[in-house]
């Protein structure tokens, strides 16, 4: 994904950005992401010694000065969501009170974005609550990455990219799936998001319609497409309790398809998720490590590609004042 080699004294080097010197950072929520951006980018994690007090209470003391650096904050917002949260205000909070020159949090999961609208009366609007919880704290710029709504990119009043992995998960399908292949929107929502790997595999969209029934489960009320006989790509930014895809991939199975891939950015696979997933015909899950996954999920059918390559060169993008767009061109 990077273009280039570069050194870390290079990367370091003020003369590459009008920001300062690039630092990077991480919370606690995906350390092991962190650490692949920063062998990526050849640059070392400055260690914020995230502790926790008896009670319960989060404390930061950033061991590095970050007086008029360019700092890169990694944490997603992932399970423990609130925890995640938590710990990212107070070192955005930290490095604010430390000087830095710029401070961008790199968000490679974006938690509370199931409610980016009022779909009722008197419910809140989470996605956005959130963003001016993160700007507030100090973030002066965002890197996300498969926001669940594209709307919440909007909900920041400072400058924001959103990166996708669907280049990522299409390379994969590409290289593992020989047959002759159908993209799959499981929901209406989720058409821009097919179309778009439909188009990095050159296949034919298929959508489904469905109807929830219940928090964690669906009912397929149609198909248009045809699928018989064809390995079937479902495409998906989620896979939480995988009701959806268990009953996707049966309606598949039952009009004809030949395989059933699932390919999500973020496995966020709550308790008995991935049991679910085992148990349904499904050949495969394709998803990302933007959020950590456990040892114990691992393994048939999940495979895990990285998107730290990806990561790191919007970093390096960033930082060096150059387009992040340009990347999905």
């Amino acid at each position: 994904m990077i273009g280039r080699l570069q050194t870390a004294v290079e990367y370091a080097s003020e003369d590459t950005s009008p920001w300062g010197a690039l630092k990077l950072i991480c919370g606690s929520a995906n350390r092991e992401l962190a650490e692949l951006i920063s062998r990526e980018l050849s640059v070392p994690l400055t260690d914020p010694r995230v502790r926790r007090f008896p009670d319960g209470e989060i404390d930061v003391k950033i061991q590095d000065s970050m007086r008029g650096h360019d700092v890169f904050v990694v944490q997603p917002t992932c399970h423990p969501i609130n925890e995640n949260l938590m710990e990212l205000f107070i070192l955005l909070d930290a490095l604010r009170r430390a000087s830095a020159g710029r401070v961008t949090a790199v968000i490679p999961y974006y938690g509370y974005a199931r409610k980016e609208r009022k779909s009722g009366p008197r419910e809140p609007i989470t996605a956005k609550l959130i963003a001016n919880f993160i700007t507030l704290a100090g973030a002066d710029r965002l890197l996300l990455l498969d926001l669940h709504a594209e709307a919440i990119e909007g909900f920041f009043d400072v400058p924001t990219d959103q990166l996708t992995s669907h280049k990522i998960l299409a390379d994969h399908i590409r290289a593992t799936t020989g047959g002759d292949m159908a993209v799959v929107a499981p929901d209406a929502g989720g058409a821009k998001r097919a179309e778009s790997v439909a188009k990095l595999l050159q296949a034919p969209l298929v959508f489904v319609y469905k109807r929830r029934v219940a928090d964690e489960r669906t009912e397929i009320l149609e198909m248009a497409g045809e699928v018989r006989g064809k390995d079937c790509v479902v495409v998906e930014d989620i896979i939480s309790t995988g009701g959806t895809a268990v009953e996707v991939a049966s309606a598949l199975k039952m009009h004809g398809a030949r395989r059933v891939v699932f390919a999500a950015t973020h496995a966020v696979l709550t308790p008995g998720a991935v049991e679910r997933l085992r148990g349904a015909p499904i050949d495969e899950v394709v998803v990302t490590n933007s959020i950590p996954v456990p040892v114990e999920k691992l393994g048939a059918p999940l495979t895990v590609l990285s998107v730290a390559p990806l990561l790191a060169e919007a970093i390096i993008r960033v930082h060096e004042n150059r387009s992040v767009s340009e990347l999905f061109k």
